[in-house]
């Protein structure tokens, strides 16, 4: 009894741990984007000025548990993660013009997250893409480019992460992430939705039918999708 008590005991500690280590990040990371962030575009420059919060909120990442089983502290870790090291690999090769202009930027260059060794893409296709179907996280990881969703000013919390995620799914399929032509018929979508079609077409949907379920005006079935091209300029204020 004693030793089940013990176990209990040093459960409860760990959670404590993790708990408060979480939230140290999401908060830290919260006043980050809110000083650093506005109308989605980042202050790169006062950034790579003063590298001290950027790297204190990466440093406090490293030693952060999320298990997928919990997925909305997972799932808010992993975005907020990923956005601030995107931002923290153009900070390392600043100034750039692009993220693509630095070689491995999404595949070679590891952080240290979340007790892992880690690249973009594995952040992005492995733990996000590859243990949740939901195409909306392509709404919320930010690239580093113009065509990329906009980054928002504030962090991607546990308890407001669903209604987050719909609004920002809501503001692209309203507004740039689309090019509609209502007299010919015919929409352009971001490159995002050609390089991820699988994503967007999941249950038997068209890709009309997910612009549809977060779009104001919606479009009838009769019109024709094609792509304009992504712009990998990086979103500098």
């Amino acid at each position: 009894m004693k030793k089940q008590l013990i176990i209990v005991l040093i459960a409860l500690i760990s959670f404590e741990g993790f708990s408060q280590d979480l939230n140290k990040f999401l908060n830290k990371a919260d006043a980050f984007f809110k000083t650093n962030v506005a109308n989605g575009k980042v202050a790169y420059s006062k950034i790579h000025a003063n590298q001290d919060e950027l790297n204190s909120i990466l440093k406090i990442a490293e030693g952060i548990s999320v298990v997928k089983s919990d997925a909305n502290n997972y799932q808010a870790f992993w975005i907020n993660a990923y956005n601030l090291s995107v931002i923290k690999g153009i900070i390392n090769n600043y100034p750039t013009n692009s993220p693509l202009d630095n070689a491995g930027f999404f595949d070679k260059t590891t952080y240290s997250l979340g007790g892992k060794s880690i690249t973009l893409n594995d952040i992005e296709h492995k733990l996000l893409r590859g243990n949740f179907k939901d195409a909306r996280f392509h709404f919320v990881l930010v690239c580093g480019a113009v065509g990329c969703p906009p980054l928002i000013s504030k962090a991607y919390l546990p308890n407001t992460l669903n209604a987050q995620l719909e609004k920002q799914t809501k503001i692209a399929l309203n507004g740039t992430f689309l090019r509609i032509n209502l007299k010919k018929k015919r929409v352009q979508a971001s490159q995002i939705m050609e390089w991820y079609k699988g994503d967007f077409t999941m249950n038997g949907e068209t890709e009309i039918d997910f612009i549809n379920k977060y779009r104001t005006e919606k479009l009838d079935s009769n019109f024709k999708l094609s792509y304009f091209p992504y712009d990998w300029k990086v979103n500098k204020q």
